[in-house]
Formats: structure tokens, sequence, C-alpha cells
């Protein structure tokens, strides 16, 4: 068995088996702050006006199906006035029978958003879920 002496020792130091947590936390804690300051850049609150339009109409191969909702929240499909409870009714006989069919949707510029969300409500619960939101061409006014 041999002994080991003191000259026969290493002086060199144990290399430490730890993992320093410290930057890995500085740059979590970073990230946490660019994404606190990012996330409510992302949102959008700009008032917009959506009534004018530039895109172009698009051919129908059947007589298109108006849904118009005026200024007093009357609604009317095609020139008839139809009561609000009645939509699904008079929808089945402007479409003769096919949900299929695109609806297109025109709304007076004085309507308020709910009232057209409500209007759009109305038209998926009557099974019409092929809408079309019509607007004037940017040049139209």
């Amino acid at each position: 068995m041999a002994i080991r002496t003191a000259s026969d020792r290493d002086d060199t130091p144990e290399e430490a088996h730890e993992i320093n947590v410290t930057p890995f936390i500085d740059v979590m804690l970073v990230l946490l702050i660019i994404f606190m300051v990012a996330a409510p850049l992302a949102t959008v609150s700009v008032p917009v006006q959506l009534p004018a339009s530039s895109a172009q109409a698009t051919p129908s191969e059947q007589a298109p199906v108006y849904v118009t909702v005026q200024a007093d929240l009357s609604l009317r499909v095609g020139e008839q006035p139809v009561p609000r409870d009645g939509l699904g009714v008079a929808l089945q006989s402007a479409t003769h029978g096919d949900a299929q069919q695109r609806i297109y949707l025109r709304a007076d510029q004085r309507v308020p958003y709910g009232d057209l969300m409500a209007a759009l409500d109305a038209l998926r619960a009557a099974g019409y879920l092929k809408v079309a939101l019509v607007g004037l061409e940017q040049g139209a006014r």
C-alpha cells in the first residue's frame, strides 16, 4: 500500500460543481421587463371610421340579397321592412331556402357598432353564415 506524502499532493484547487444562476436570473428579469413594456403596445386603441373601402366589387352569379340596418335601427330585406324577429323567415323567402347564399349587410354610418353586431348575430341565428359588409368606394362620396 502506498502512502501519500505532502509532496505528492496536488496544490490545485478542486473544481466547484455548482451552477451559477445569477446571470440566468438577470436575463430572465430583463426579458420580463421587455414583455411587460411591449404587451400594452400590442393592443390597438385607435378610433376609426369604417364606411369607405377601396376594394373592388366581386361579381355574383345570383341576385344579391341585401339586409339593411337603417339609422333608426329598423331592418329591411331588399326593399321590404322586416321586424327583427321575422328576419329568418324573410331571408328564407328571399334566398329560396338556400342558407349558403351570401347575404350583403348594409348599415347606416350612424348605426352603433353594438347594434350592427346584433344584426350579425340575428343573421347567424337564422343560419346565414356567409355575410359580406357593404361600404362605399373611396371616391364615391
